[in-house]
């Protein structure tokens, strides 16, 4: 039921079909977030209509609101969301980590106290996995203890070596075949702990597998490194997901250096205060220069905005804080990314793949490219440097 099928190769780059119960996705993709069960202020038809191809739902917070029973009743999040496709459910470890104080990790899982009304949960490795088959994913993930950044070398290493205890609890009590189980490596920023957390992982074998612990606080010149050092270990016929990532000189680097799947809450959260994403980096409606222009946001974007409204107008609407406004560059966000994937794609097919990076990031960085950026366009464009494990 979970077919990878890797289609094209350019470096470390690559085209796949990634066969699921509910459809066939094609990677490298970004998935949009739906964290209570909704990509804030689009609508399932809408993101079928941009091009979205698999939605991301939050254990953490549907758990607590409304309750995974109620999902369940609806024949899980499919039913409940009236989105058709295919669904990955995070298992709740980032937001645990982000309660900083509010929550105690044990052995035996994490007692945190509710954001909502301020009572006390207790989420184990089996806990998450029971509300995760609940809420009827196609892709779940097994529940990780993910360290801050900063962080002690000894606290991440005695993290990541408990994440894979739980990893081993996740997998025991899993009962539904349709839905793949990802693990997921952590490690920090160090190689020679992302070294052990493989050597941890990789045995269980699961359908594919996560980066995770990134993206966290740490500089990107920090965080890459971590990237292609994991990424390059990681089986080569099995989906890589690279979790939490959203920004489009992100997701062009992670595709180098052969990530697969992304998701972050940065494509919506930045349409709400006012950013359209380009290929010339964000355009901000609330300076001035947008204001009488009647250009559309991107002239290159067939998303409905682009199509209809001038950048004067959706100016207005960020301004008079009308809702159609981060609506819309809501929306031009999330088709801009699945854009930006689509290109991509048809580069890595064409084997022009580091041609065309390199061109959309001497535009995108109008300050010059970063040292970070082509030291992993570099590194993904020779495959002899990836250390695959089959």
């Amino acid at each position: 039921m979970f077919e990878f099928d890797i289609q094209h190769r350019d470096g470390r780059a690559r085209v796949a079909q990634f066969h699921t119960p509910r459809g066939t996705v094609t990677t490298p993709m970004f998935m949009p977030v739906g964290t209570q069960g909704t990509v804030k202020g689009i609508s399932p038809q809408e993101l079928t209509d941009i091009g979205s191809q698999m939605i991301l739902g939050n254990t953490y917070h549907l758990m607590l609101r409304p309750g995974e029973t109620l999902v369940a009743a609806h024949g899980g999040l499919p039913g409940f969301t009236a989105y058709p496709g295919p669904f990955l459910t995070d298992s709740g470890g980032f937001q645990v980590m982000s309660l900083g104080h509010m929550r105690k990790i044990t052995e035996e899982g994490v007692v945190f106290k509710s954001h909502l009304d301020g009572s006390l949960v207790n989420l184990t490795p089996e806990r998450s996995i029971q509300v995760q088959e609940a809420l009827g994913a196609d892709i779940i993930m097994a529940f990780d203890e993910c360290p801050p950044y900063p962080a002690e070398r000894e606290y991440i290493l005695r993290s990541l070596e408990r994440t894979e205890r739980w990893l081993a609890r996740c997998l025991t009590v899993k009962s539904r075949p349709e839905q793949a189980l990802f693990a997921i490596v952590q490690g920090g920023v160090h190689e020679d702990l992302r070294e052990r957390s493989l050597a941890l992982t990789l045995p269980y074998d699961t359908p594919g597998f996560a980066l995770g612990g990134l993206a966290v606080g740490e500089p990107k010149e920090e965080m890459y490194p971590a990237v292609a050092f994991t990424a390059g270990r990681l089986p080569e016929h099995k989906p890589r997901y690279l979790m939490g990532v959203g920004h489009p000189e992100d997701l062009v680097a992670g595709v180098a250096l052969g990530v697969d799947m992304f998701d972050c809450v940065y494509p919506t959260r930045t349409g709400r205060f006012g950013y359209a994403l380009t290929d010339e980096g964000r355009l901000n409606m609330n300076s001035s220069a947008p204001r009488t222009s009647m250009e559309p946001l991107d002239s290159g974007c067939d998303c409905y905005a682009c199509r209809n409204y001038t950048r004067a107008y959706l100016a207005h609407l960020i301004r008079a804080e009308e809702m159609l406004g981060p609506r819309m560059l809501s929306l031009h966000n999330l088709r801009y990314l699945h854009r930006l994937m689509e290109r991509a794609r048809a580069a890595i097919e064409a084997g022009e793949f580091h041609a065309w990076a390199s061109a959309w990031a001497a535009r995108y960085f109008r300050q010059g490219v970063p040292q970070w950026f082509q030291i992993a366009l570099e590194t993904g464009r020779n495959p002899e440097s990836q250390k695959s494990q089959s």
